[in-house]
């Protein structure tokens, strides 16, 4: 007989598989060094700001959770899949096709019994550390001593333990439900569970595991069901955030039923686990369904249509009082102060002698507009840039305090063009130079603003030269990264400023702070060129031992990281405080679980002309806190947190997990509180929520029969609500000015049926003092005046139509478009004086093309029914009031000159002469204006010779401006 050998089994090649394990090994080499790249640079950064805790909190946060997960998941799974397995039955008589699946699974069963429960391991555990931060602040929670007025918890339980209790029952059915779905699926592979012939059998073992898995999910359920009732307290409905009458009286007592009615089912699974009878629990099951139709759906639906909505505003009151109460004290304005204001509306001689201060102070420098004119007269390199708009601040200048508008001076490397190297990039051009500060409520004879600091190198009434740093290293526009720094001693790169002594285009310098990671060591500098994807960074010989990296720069985005918890205002703004350059940044803490506090959007609350595109993280919101100031340098890039609200339980929490981050307000200096202002987001909810909170009864609110609503900005071409603005004003009631900010209010009707009339008009102290560690005592007070419906005051949309319609101020506005210029209108403020609302707006010409440098031209003013349209305010207001208003501004010492300049030199403070053509040009626009003005009064009276004769002066003069304009072109003077 012969034989055949079997064939030789191929072995590995040893060579290809040492070639393959060395592959894959660089390979995890190579991706560990990147993770840990990744982390290293995330912590020099923190360290260097020595916030290195809030890093190792979340890292440590993050990983506990993760481990918590992987194990609350992995655990129970892979046990459900050992006992479903080790208690399958031995001699189970299988079918054809179990079979065939049974040979397919064995050789990957090990496999499969680890893996599973791996694989949803990892999910749960990636899903768990997302969610660290609920488990940490239920931690560390507190109580607030204010409980919600159903079930008499306090609002802590809410705010912390409601979310982590619904994540703690939400992970809990997901690994029941996993655990229920392996152990059918192993127990069916076996033969525990087998189907045929019209029935289904389930062995002992089988029976008891999975009733015993089905009993604790409805457990879990049962407990979900209830808290569900303290949810009802944090869900909105048509009118109200909270439970209404339904709820209280068909909707909780229903899921208290249900969640008994669960519990009682869970038992019944539990005593099929022993004796084996599957009927009772499955009936029970059915009939917690249905049972969960009725209660749930059916029967709140019958009391609603039945009881409620015949009868809705007796039976509902006293919830909407509920939401009514919750809500201003969940949005901090329950301490509004409210009078009725009588508006007057007749315009006499000397009405505004009581309010003198707040005249002095109204401003008329936009700074939506004029960023243009302060960057022609700035900005000196095409390198640099201001923001677009200009912020706003106030200045103590001999011993009064001056409302202005400011910015820093900061980079723009777009500009650089041809000349935007990595070199210069991140050696040279460094960093930006120095504020700009203007006066808001005065102007320069040729319409360009009167500044308070300015030029390069820098000076002014705000700073002294000797105890002052204008450098900006970390601005809302500086580069992606700069690396700086040097030995003393050293050749200085940096650019400073293109301005030198004895001549020289430019002065230099080198960073001496302390703003970013050291990189003077090869391997620090391998970790950024990782980063920052540049072999520059390992390969310049530039870099020395003593360079420094700056990264993040944005002051947003530095208190951002290192103080996550906050939703930061969208207006950080710069101050020069003790002498040096900051930026002031708002931070709020934020829930969307105070019980019967309505929600609001947050990006809709807070867009508006200023910021139509917000960007927030959480955007439901019903309780909000400014809770925290932040400062951040604009040299060293130094961020401090204080607490500005220690007795928000939000922060408390946070300041429990996150401890030794946040200083006490006792440690702002006084310069530093005397910046401080009431933040802009903040104000825009509250002023969302007043809208319709400015009630106090229920009826009123059932009502809605004083409904009011922020109107759209009259000077925006989009449909856009109109910014509050900050101005150092009296309110009626008050014995000074402060600083604060405002809005008005007008009808909430929709469509045609809406009026754009005054109802309400709110304004805050913004001005928080000016002692060191200690707040003003008015600081956020808010005043509210409701306006009597006896006299129609107009609103500023119909105030805005009024001054595009009036055929004099037409007349006026299109010889100032003349030419090749265009007209913008400026911010349209409203403001309480002369016992009713005086409305300004101010009046800027620009270039329709080439350079554009907006000026102040004239000065639009109202009051009741009477407009005025002169060249200042002071003008404008005694014109208005009979010729005397009685009171004094900001720019009536200012005579404006015949030809407003379309530029000017830096240094020169906007207030550049003109030629002798120039001045015979804008001596014949104002005898044309003039001309036109008496044209219409003679035709409106019917007097056609003084008609005439005005019509020929108005010829006299186009004529004599053509002729003008005609020297100008070829070159005339």
């Amino acid at each position: 007989m012969t034989t055949t050998s079997a064939p030789n089994q191929a072995t590995p090649n040893p060579v290809r598989k040492a070639i393959a394990i060395t592959l894959v090994v660089i390979a995890v080499i190579v991706v560990g060094f990147f993770l840990f790249a990744s982390l290293y640079a995330d912590w020099l950064w923190f360290d260097q700001l020595g916030f290195t805790g809030v890093l190792w909190t979340q890292w440590t946060a993050r990983i506990v959770m993760f481990i918590v997960g992987f194990l609350a998941m992995a655990v129970p799974v892979f046990v459900a899949i050992q006992l479903a397995y080790r208690l399958r039955p031995v001699y189970a008589r299988l079918s054809s096709q179990l079979d065939h699946y049974q040979e397919v699974v064995e050789p990957l069963r090990r496999l499969a019994m680890w893996g599973i429960p791996v694989f949803f391991g990892f999910f749960a555990g990636f899903a768990a550390a997302a969610q660290w931060e609920t488990v940490w602040l239920w931690a560390n929670r507190v109580d607030t001593g204010t409980t919600d007025p159903q079930f008499q918890m306090d609002v802590g339980f809410y705010l912390f333990s409601v979310p982590f209790l619904s994540a703690v029952l939400g992970f809990a059915s997901a690994v029941l439900l996993v655990c229920l779905g392996v152990t059918v699926l192993v127990a069916y592979l076996y033969g525990s569970v087998r189907i045929g012939q019209r029935e289904l059998r389930i062995s002992k073992a089988a029976r008891i595991q999975l009733a015993i898995i089905a009993g604790l999910y409805l457990l879990v359920q049962g407990a979900s069901l209830w808290l569900d009732r303290y949810k009802t307290l944090t869900e909105t409905s048509d009118r109200i955030t909270g439970a209404s009458y339904v709820d209280v009286h068909a909707v909780i007592p229903g899921l208290t039923i249900l969640s008994i009615a669960a519990a009682i089912v869970a038992v019944l699974f539990f005593i099929t686990a022993v004796i084996g009878r599957w009927r009772f629990p499955l009936i029970g099951t059915a009939l917690l369904i249905v049972s969960s139709l009725v209660v749930t759906v059916a029967y709140p639906f019958l009391v609603n249509q039945f009881q409620v909505v015949p009868n809705q505003e007796t039976l509902e009151s006293p919830f909407y009082q509920r939401n009514i109460d919750a809500t201003k004290a969940a949005y901090g304005i329950d301490g509004l102060e409210k009078s009725d204001f009588k508006a007057a509306t007749d315009a006499e001689p000397g009405q505004l002698r009581e309010d003198a201060d707040t005249t002095a102070s109204i401003r008329i420098m936009d700074p939506a507009i004029i960023p243009p004119t302060v960057r022609q007269l700035e900005q000196y390199r095409p390198y640099y840039k201001f923001s677009d708009p200009l912020d706003v601040d106030r200045y103590q200048i001999d011993g009064k305090s001056q409302d202005a508008v400011v910015s820093v001076r900061e980079l723009n490397l777009d500009q650089l063009g041809a000349a935007a190297t990595w070199y210069n990039t991140t050696l040279v051009y460094t960093h930006g130079y120095g504020m700009v500060a203007a006066k808001g409520n005065d102007r320069a004879a040729d319409g360009n603003p009167v500044f308070l600091e300015r030029g390069i190198p820098t000076a002014g009434a705000l700073t002294d030269e000797t105890a002052y740093e204008p450098r900006v290293y970390f601005g809302e526009s500086s580069p992606p990264y700069s690396i700086v720094g040097g030995p003393e001693g050293g050749t200085d790169i940096e650019l400073d400023y293109p301005r030198g002594a004895d001549g020289a285009a430019q002065t230099k310098t080198t960073f001496t702070g302390d703003g970013g990671p050291q990189i003077g060591n090869l391997f620090n500098r391998l970790i950024y060129a990782l980063k920052f994807q540049s072999t520059d960074i390992l390969l310049s010989d530039a870099i020395n031992d003593k360079s420094q990296i700056l990264y993040d720069r944005d002051p947003v985005t530095r208190v951002q990281k290192v103080a996550p918890y906050l939703e930061l205002d969208n207006d950080p703004y710069p101050s020069i405080v003790d002498g040096k350059i900051v930026w002031i940044v708002d931070g709020y803490t934020l829930s969307a679980n105070y019980p019967y506090s309505s929600i609001v959007s947050l990006r809709d609350a807070i867009s508006d002309t200023t910021n139509t595109t917000p960007r927030v993280a959480l955007d439901d919101v019903n309780y909000i806190r400014n809770s925290v100031k932040a400062t951040v340098d604009a040299y060293s890039g130094e961020v401090t947190l204080y607490a500005w609200d220690d007795t928000d339980p939000m922060l408390q929490a946070w300041q429990k997990v996150y401890p030794s981050t946040l200083k006490p307000v006792s440690d702002m200096s006084a310069d530093l509180m005397s910046h401080v202002r009431y933040p802009t987001d903040l104000f825009k909810v509250q002023r969302a929520m007043l809208g319709t909170y400015h009630v106090d009864d229920a009826a009123s609110f059932y009502a809605r029969d004083n409904a009011w609503k922020t109107p759209n900005d009259p000077v925006s071409q989009a449909d856009v609500l109109q910014p509050p603005y900050y101005l150092s004003m009296k309110m009626p009631g008050q014995e000074a000015p402060t600083f604060s900010m405002f809005t008005s209010f007008i009808p909430a009707a929709e469509g045609d049926g809406a009026r754009n009339v005054l109802m309400g008009y709110l304004a805050v102290d913004s001005d928080a003092g000016a002692v060191a560690g200690q707040r003003a005592a008015d600081y956020g007070k808010l005043r509210m005046l409701q306006i009597s419906a006896d006299v129609s005051v107009p609103g500023p949309g119909q105030v805005q139509n009024t001054f595009n319609s009036n055929e004099t101020i037409s007349q006026q506005l299109n010889l100032l478009k003349q030419g090749q210029s265009e007209v913008l209108n400026g911010n349209l403020l409203t403001l309480p004086v002369g016992g009713g609302f005086l409305y300004v707006q101010p009046v800027f010409v620009q270039a329709s093309s080439g350079t554009k440098l907006p000026t102040l031209r004239k000065i639009l003013v109202a009051f009741g029914d009477k407009v005025a349209f002169e060249d200042t305010l002071q003008d404008a207001l005694d014109s208005l009031f009979g010729g005397d208003s009685g009171a004094s501004t900001g720019d009536n010492n200012v005579t404006p000159s015949p030809n407003p300049s379309e530029s000017g030199e830096p240094g020169t403070g906007g207030e550049t002469g003109g030629t002798g053509t120039d001045v015979a040009m804008q001596a014949a626009l104002k005898d044309a204006q003039q001309a036109m003005i008496d044209r219409d009064a003679a035709l409106k009276a019917g007097d056609l010779t003084k008609f005439a004769e005005a019509d020929a002066r108005l010829t006299a003069a186009v004529q004599k401006l053509l002729a003008l304009n005609g020297d100008t072109a070829t070159g005339g003077n």
